[in-house]
């Protein structure tokens, strides 16, 4: 499956807020029991996630029917949405930052720079009811596949690690490591000899998504 057009997969959200409350939950849920979507409506899936946890989960068919046997969502009828249930709901707003704007080339350490995009992240999370931050660290094609997916993770743990020390509860704040998967320059950048033009060239593959849920 193209990783990019589905959900990533985040670590067990515990507490008031986005919550997989049991282990056979298979999606992060939020106090209304509604399954969490990404900006582009795409389900969060929790750690636990697997092709057999999501036939077996009732929002396997609405998040994954296309993984599925055609007869384990035959006849179900769709979940509420979101919309039906009572209450507000939450919104989502994706920042995608440059990871050159935060760590220097190949590094996982933060940069004052980045420590300051960071801070504005904070402000805009104080200013909502916050349910969760995710935070996924990419890479682009230069390395190894096991290093870059390596990297990605450090990078999106050293971000959780400074909005933590800023104040934002750790149990909000999930991160996970796509490597060079997940690519946005697509075929523009020719080659694969380290020079100076490819590493510019690949610059928007070296980024942190980051997005911010939550209710006015």
């Amino acid at each position: 499956m193209n990783l990019v057009k589905k959900s990533v997969a985040i670590a067990l959200l515990a507490g008031i807020g986005f919550a997989a409350v049991a282990q056979e939950r298979v999606y992060v849920i939020d106090q209304r029991d509604v399954v969490a979507k990404s900006g582009f409506g795409l389900c969060w899936r929790t750690g636990y996630w697997t092709p057999a946890g999501a036939a077996a989960d009732k929002a396997g068919c609405e998040c994954d029917k296309d993984l599925l046997p055609k007869a384990a969502c035959e006849g179900k009828a769709a979940p509420a949405s979101a919309a039906a249930v009572g209450g507000p709901k939450p919104t989502g707003e994706k920042i995608t930052v440059a990871a050159d704007a935060l760590f220097d080339f190949n590094k996982a350490v933060l940069r004052p720079e980045g420590k300051a995009k960071l801070d504005e992240l904070v402000s805009k999370a104080a200013a909502i009811k916050l349910e969760v931050i995710l935070a996924v660290g990419h890479t682009d094609r230069i390395g190894g596949n096991a290093y870059n997916q390596k990297l990605s993770e450090k990078r999106a743990a050293a971000v959780k690690e400074y909005l933590v020390a800023k104040g934002i509860e750790a149990n909000r704040v999930y991160t996970e490591g796509k490597g060079e998967t997940q690519p946005v320059t697509g075929d523009t950048c020719k080659g694969n000899a380290k020079t100076k033009a490819l590493i510019d060239c690949l610059q928007p593959d070296r980024r942190v998504d980051i997005e911010v849920i939550g209710t006015k």
